[in-house]
Order: structure tokens, then C-alpha cells, then sequence
């Protein structure tokens, strides 16, 4: 392929993805009203926050923005199918036949990087900010702030638990060795604790723990990915 070839491939690609990521923003809306009650606002509830609206039509954009990011959350396998169809050409062909095992676990490990967000690091972190300060001080909450966090967290929990993938493809294109990884392991131990104390301020040490452990493990995971790879890219 020519370098335009290529420009006209990448503009499809992007194209499929944008159209995948609209059809879920639409899917999201027709259902809108189910997953910000019973799904964003859950978090709020079970820990007794206290939101409210501050802008004229603030619920309408927030609407809108909810149903964007939600419809990229869907259209994820589409996204990573398309990034991988662009770049299989530079590929060998015993790389190109992992493509399906590769969209199915770089999904299932953003959605395990969801869940383990909404049912452990949100619950955590809305109690403790819901608590904290003077009683005689009412802790009320932007609606959208709230969301802005309850999204961001989500999505950065999902892209965090993506490190196995990442250490697949840096080890099959040799930048990364687990002979690297394993001598910066207690580096990398210490660091995951400090980014567990960050995301749960205010916490036990327990609660703490409990977010630094599958941090540890998928550090460790991407060490044994990285193994197997490296040996199969050899």
C-alpha cells in the first residue's frame, strides 16, 4: 500500500468508528433515562449524596454528554476492531489471526476495569466525600460534578485494567521484556499503592489494600503476558 492507500484506509476506519460510537450514542438515548437513574445516580443514592442542578437546561446537556460517553463505552470492540484492521497489514500472519481473541479480551478487560470501578472505587469515594466535614455544613453536589466524576472514574478504571493488552503489544514489538518488568517490580509496587491512597482519600488502610491488590495482579499478569509473547514474537 501507498501512503495514500494508507491515508484513505485510516479516514474508513475512523469513519466505521465514528459511526459505531453514533449508533451507540443513539441506543444510549433511547434508554437515557434507565442509565442515569438506575445506573449513574445509584452510587449517589446508596451513599446519601445530595445533588442538584445549577444551570438552565443543565439536566438536557448532561443528558447529551452521558449518552456520548456511553455510546463510546459500547462501540469500544468496534473501535479497537478498526484500530487493529488498520494495522494488520504491517502485521505477520500468525499475528493476524489473534485479532478476534485480541478485540474480546481488550474488551473484557475495559468492562472488567467498569465494574470494578462502579461497585468498589465509586462506592468508597462518594461515602467518603458524602462524610466528610462539619456536620453543620450540608455537603450538596453539583449534578454535574458528580457525573463528571463517576465518568472519569469509570473510564480511567477501564483504560487502567487494559495494562495486560498493553504489555502484549509492547512485548510483540519488543520494547518491553519481563525481565524489565520484574526489575521494576517493587517500583511499580510502590507506585500502585501511592495511586490507591490517591483514589480513595480519607479511607482505612483496608479500603486501600483492596484497591492496591488487583492493581498488583494485573501488573503481574502483564509480566506472564509479556513472557508468553516474547517467546512467540522470537
Amino acid at each position: 500500500m501507498t501512503f495514500l492507500d494508507h491515508l484513505e484506509e485510516l479516514r474508513w476506519r475512523i469513519i466505521y468508528s465514528l459511526g459505531g460510537i453514533a449508533i451507540g450514542t443513539i441506543v444510549a438515548w433511547i434508554f437515557i433515562d434507565f442509565f442515569v437513574e438506575q445506573i449513574l445516580l445509584l452510587p449517589a443514592k446508596t451513599s446519601s449524596l445530595k445533588l442538584q442542578s445549577i444551570r438552565p437546561f443543565g439536566q438536557l446537556f448532561l443528558y447529551f454528554q452521558v449518552a456520548i460517553i456511553l455510546g463510546l463505552i459500547f462501540s469500544f470492540p468496534n473501535v479497537v476492531y478498526q484500530l487493529w484492521k488498520f494495522i494488520a497489514p504491517a502485521l505477520k500472519q500468525k499475528e493476524k489471526k489473534y485479532i478476534k481473541w485480541i478485540v474480546t479480551f481488550t474488551t473484557f478487560c475495559f468492562l472488567c476495569g467498569i465494574a470494578f470501578a462502579y461497585y468498589i472505587m465509586l462506592p468508597l469515594t462518594l461515602k467518603f466525600a458524602a462524610q466528610f466535614g462539619s456536620p453543620t455544613i450540608e455537603n450538596n453536589f453539583s449534578i454535574d460534578e458528580y457525573l463528571s466524576i463517576v465518568l472519569s472514574v469509570l473510564l480511567g478504571a477501564g483504560l487502567v485494567f487494559e495494562l495486560p493488552m498493553l504489555s502484549f503489544f509492547l512485548s510483540t514489538i519488543g520494547i518491553l521484556t519481563p525481565k524489565l518488568m520484574r526489575k521494576y517490580r517493587r517500583h511499580s509496587i510502590v507506585v500502585i499503592l501511592v495511586l490507591a491512597a490517591f483514589l480513595t482519600p480519607g479511607t482505612d488502610p483496608v479500603s486501600q489494600l483492596l484497591l492496591a491488590i488487583p492493581l498488583v495482579i494485573l501488573y503481574e499478569i502483564s509480566i506472564f503476558v509479556s513472557k508468553i509473547f516474547q517467546k512467540k514474537s522470537a
